[in-house]
């Protein structure tokens, strides 16, 4: 891969894979809706040479045509709104899709593992897709869409994530419990603090999408991106707690708490179908990438924890 697209290069994974692939001498145009964001990502890898920005809506396709000129890939790293209906949803994916079949390049779908609903078993590709949530069940129907083969150009893989953490993180549901304690402030946890859940740390993640996206042959698959195991809230905060100092209170939200902020709160109100996976963690299984990529990245959490808090609270004293 020589040169590559980010679409939503701005956002949590967005950023995580622009310094990936620069990392690889590959040449980057970023790609987002808000020019401040993306010359503070240029600023923050110190004006890359490899680096570019382009201005536009997701939806521009005459843009985004024009920035992605002689790419190979596009890495996809935003969508719809959390709370987008069905025509939503599928006019994105067809949009996208139709998108890199007439640039007739690669396309890699940046998502999560709602289609996956309950765990039935070890969290493999093969998993069932059997989701009982409104956005699960969309999301199965967008994957069979990427995947019906009505493209003759396009190629496209899914990478699937669990919760993931990182400076760049922004809106994961652990972000506000590690900037509150950063901040030396009382905050909150998303679901219960003794329920173990897996969490992957976004450089890794960074890792193991652009190891894939380089390989012909992982296109019309779907991959899974695996944490380092299952960590409990109480855990994740002990740690963090040792780091910081902060001893102030974290307060646990649970499903009936979060329908309540709902009242109130639209986003809020869209995250209660899904914190079944608060109350028991859904485990990814990392077979397959070590069996046909290599070996998983895997920062030990504590390892990952203490650099995201230690930049943290850098940039609060910078404020």
């Amino acid at each position: 891969m020589n040169k590559a697209i980010v679409i939503g290069a701005a956002g949590g994974t967005g950023q995580v894979i622009v310094s990936e692939l620069l990392s690889k001498d590959v040449e980057v145009i970023a790609y987002g809706r808000t020019e401040e964001k993306l010359k503070k990502l240029v600023e923050d890898n110190y004006h890359h040479h490899l680096l570019s920005y382009k201005v536009g809506d997701l939806y521009d396709f005459s843009t985004i045509v024009e920035a992605a000129k002689d790419v190979e890939v596009m890495f996809l790293c935003t969508g719809v709104s959390y709370h987008a209906n069905e025509e939503e949803v599928l006019r994105f994916g067809k949009k996208m899709m139709d998108l890199a079949d007439f640039l007739g390049i690669k396309i890699v779908f940046v998502d999560g593992i709602y289609v996956y609903g309950y765990q039935v078993a070890k969290g493999d590709e093969n998993h069932p897709m059997e989701p009982h949530t409104r956005k699960g069940k969309l999301k199965v129907k967008l994957e069979r869409l990427i995947f019906s083969g009505q493209w003759t150009r396009a190629k496209a893989l899914i990478v699937r994530l669990p919760d993931y953490y990182g400076i760049s993180s922004q809106n994961a549901y652990l972000q506000p419990t590690l900037e509150g304690i950063a901040a030396n402030k009382p905050t909150i946890f998303m679901g219960n603090l003794k329920t173990p859940r897996e969490y992957v740390y976004l450089p890794d993640a960074a890792k193991m999408i652009v190891n894939i996206a380089e390989k012909e042959e992982s296109y019309g698959e779907k991959w899974n991106i695996p944490g380092v195991g299952l960590i409990s809230g109480k855990e994740i905060i002990r740690i963090a707690r040792e780091v910081t100092g902060n001893r102030k209170a974290v307060i646990p939200l649970t499903k009936f708490s979060i329908r309540l902020i709902g009242l109130f709160d639209a986003f809020m109100k869209e995250v209660v179908e899904i914190m079944y996976l608060t109350e028991k963690g859904f485990v990814l299984s990392g077979d397959k990438y070590e069996k046909r990529i290599g070996p998983i990245p895997a920062t030990p959490y504590k390892e990952g924890l203490e650099e995201t808090l230690r930049i943290l609270m850098k940039s609060k004293k910078e404020i």
